[in-house]
């Protein structure tokens, strides 16, 4: 009998979308699967629209609002499968991505090796996905993918994994004290427990980019605190597979591209420069976050002829506009093509 997959999807305030999340996950060629989800305590109607599913054998459970770590302990304590796979509910999957990362999972027997695939990022159309490959798109022991990582600021979208159950049980429970990057935190702790990150090529993620609401945006108090400890975690995990110059530079690399998010809370910012100096870091290399950055050579020709004003005015601005307005045009194409008929 082949191996069960268990798709698991935590789920909040995504009526909009789950329903897609679910017939991605309903239409994998892989023979033998089961769908979990969870509802974290939405306010619209996601638990709704899950429970239609029930008939085509979706297991459907809710909780109060306690996260998306806790959903996610919870739709794993009520899974049986030999492998996981976790899937968003506003993300998808294609038909054969199971199929493909299991054909190797059988052939090489291993259950401590990570599987991962492509990805793809969209706003409303799954076809229109853009894949951008990055330097974790390869097989890599886990010292070398999480020095990526962090030196590289490049990250992998957790519907990309399919994990055993071996290895899951092997890493632990999600950590329910985050509510940022605690798929970042979670699957370093995977990649501890694995002998390595194995990278299926043809297989591939859809990943939907929400927009500036998303849980992605480091925008409370409550994510900054929780991005600061994933920040934390990483440091210590690294240095646990290597402790090398190489490692620590890393690790600096890692604390300078979080420091913004960091600067609306002056002690967590005092934290991490302690942090850099334990790890042998010179101030030059955690420097204080200039809120404008520098000007990019697309906006820098604008100075001469109108102002350093305005030449940073267009930088913040214009790209702000151009994804505006990319998201008006797919949002609109995207209900035309619902509202015409196949």
């Amino acid at each position: 009998m082949k191996p069960l997959v268990s798709i698991l999807i935590p789920a909040y305030n995504s009526e909009l979308w789950i329903s897609e999340a679910i017939n991605s996950a309903l239409r994998q060629t892989w023979p033998r699967t089961e769908i979990v989800v969870v509802d974290d305590g939405s306010t619209d109607r996601t638990l709704w629209v899950a429970g239609k599913f029930s008939k085509k054998g979706v297991i459907v459970a809710s909780q109060p609002n306690q996260g998306a770590s806790v959903a996610r302990n919870k739709a794993f304590s009520l899974c049986h499968g030999d492998y996981i796979q976790w899937l968003d509910a506003d993300d998808a999957l294609a038909p054969d991505k199971i199929a493909m990362q299991m054909a190797f999972a059988e052939k090489s027997g291993n259950k401590r090796l990570l599987l991962s695939s492509t990805w793809g990022r969209f706003l409303y159309r799954v076809k229109r996905a853009e894949f951008r490959p990055t330097a974790l798109w390869e097989d890599l022991p886990p010292v070398e993918w999480l020095l990526r990582k962090m030196s590289q600021n490049i990250w992998m979208q957790p519907g990309t994994w399919l994990v055993s159950r071996e290895l899951s049980e092997a890493a632990g429970p999600w950590d329910e004290r985050l509510s940022f990057d605690d798929d970042g935190e979670y699957f370093c702790r995977v990649l501890l427990k694995s002998q390595g990150v194995k990278f299926i090529p043809d297989a591939k993620t859809y990943y939907r980019v929400s927009g500036p609401s998303s849980l992605s945006n480091v925008n409370s108090k409550k994510k900054i605190e929780s991005a600061w400890l994933s920040v934390q975690k990483h440091t210590q995990y690294l240095r646990r597979l290597e402790e090398s110059p190489r490692t620590r530079q890393a690790c600096l690399l890692h604390l300078q591209t979080w420091l913004p998010a960091l600067e609306p809370m002056p002690d967590l910012v005092r934290e991490l420069h302690e942090l850099a100096k334990a790890l042998g870091g010179a101030p030059s290399q955690i420097a204080s976050w200039d809120p404008l950055g520098p000007l990019r050579w697309k906006f820098a020709w604008m100075k001469p002829l109108f102002g350093e004003r305005f030449a940073y005015w267009a930088q913040s601005f214009l790209p702000r506009f151009k994804e505006s307005t990319v998201r008006i045009w797919e949002r609109t194409m995207f209900q035309l093509e619902k509202l015409t008929p196949s």
